[in-house]
């Protein structure tokens, strides 16, 4: 048997949306900043990204009204896909 689904507010897809579209083009606006060191640039845009990611994760994947069971799911393969993206630009760091 399956137990019922809690109701849950719907989430307010427009705000989010906005958000994501504001965030873009904050995301542009410093892609060309020229006066700012690389290294900043990219943290900068790596922390808006991973902003992003998490807004459409909590929201559009419903992930924020999940119970903690498959919030873990959602993040315990993360550390793995950092760990290949960090190899796989070790190989043209170095």
């Amino acid at each position: 048997m399956t137990e019922p689904t809690a109701k849950h507010k719907h989430p307010p897809y427009i705000a989010i949306w906005v958000a994501l579209a504001a965030l873009t083009f904050l995301e542009l606006g410093v892609a060309f900043l020229g006066h700012m060191g690389k290294t900043t640039i990219i943290l900068i845009l790596v922390v808006m990204a991973i902003w992003k990611a998490l807004l459409v994760a909590l929201y559009f994947m419903h992930l924020k009204f999940e119970k903690w069971n498959l919030r873990i799911l959602a993040i315990v393969p993360i550390p793995l896909a950092l760990i290949l993206i960090a190899a796989g630009m070790s190989e043209h760091i170095w």
